[in-house]
């Protein structure tokens, strides 16, 4: 019988050649497969905050609150992987592992995230400002029985611009240590049903904890800024979130997944 799942060694293996696939990807399909990583993460981050929305004022324990909103974020990952789009935070683990096993290049490293970045972005703010804000998911209306999901957007929104720099760089590599252990756990598993518990997990983990993802927080903020969350502007959405996030993102998928695996299980 065919085992449904890879060993470390091939799953590594696996990796390094999906890099070298993505070094050498028309740019045009890594602008629109980044723009729809960005949009299904922000789908996530649009449902943990629905989900979770008034349970603190509704007398519920913060650990049950916060593990509702990392409970059903994972959607987003999921769908990231199984659908296939080109996400910044899993291209860091990809890149790396194939720069160090020789089948990708610099060159096409930094080309995949720069453009992953930059669209990511894009597919997170279409999320945030058309369909969470135009689309009246959150609504400016005090009085509205939904009110509660605006509420909850803002106080994410201003948690995360008024964190000390150091602070949102460790939570930083604490997440994509997690998600690049979920999108190497989904390419261990062959099956549909086994690549979803493998994201799911570490995912869900991730943000249960507080932990920082640079392409969440391109949706979570904005979104508080566009409901009128004080103190979140582009320039502190950017420097105080976005710069430290991503190098401790960088950190935690290239130093922690991608440099110890690969020398662990590649490295002749």
């Amino acid at each position: 019988k065919m085992s449904s799942f890879k060993s470390p060694v091939d799953t590594a293996k696996a990796i390094s050649k999906t890099a070298g696939a993505k070094d050498s990807a028309n740019i045009i399909n890594v602008v629109l497969l980044s723009f729809l990583a960005g949009a299904y993460i922000a789908f996530g981050g649009l449902l943990a905050i629905v989900t979770s929305a008034g349970m603190i004022k509704a007398g519920a324990p913060l650990g049950l609150e916060k593990f509702v909103f990392g409970a059903v974020f994972p959607v987003g990952l999921i769908i990231v992987i199984l659908a296939g789009s080109e996400l910044f935070t899993g291209n860091v683990m990809f890149m790396i592992i194939g720069v160090l096993d020789g089948s990708a290049s610099v060159g096409g490293l930094a080309k995949n995230w720069v453009v992953s970045w930059i669209f990511n972005f894009v597919g997170a703010l279409f999320v945030a400002y058309v369909l969470a804000y135009m689309g009246g998911i959150c609504p400016t209306d005090a009085t509205a029985p939904a009110y509660a999901i605006t509420t909850k957007a803002i106080a994410v929104a201003e948690g995360k611009v008024t964190m000390p720099f150091t602070v949102a760089l460790i939570k930083a590599i604490g997440c994509n240590w997690l998600v690049c252990l979920a999108v190497w756990l989904a390419n261990a598993s062959d099956d549909v049903i086994g690549k979803i518990f493998g994201i799911w997990f570490p995912i869900m983990a991730f943000v249960t904890i507080g932990f920082e993802h640079s392409v969440a927080n391109m949706f979570f903020i904005p979104l508080g800024m566009f409901l009128g969350a004080n103190g979140v502007t582009w320039s502190s959405i950017i420097i105080n979130n976005l710069v430290p996030v991503t190098i401790g993102n960088i950190i935690g998928g290239g130093l922690f997944v991608a440099c110890l695996y690969w020398f662990t299980y590649l490295k002749e």
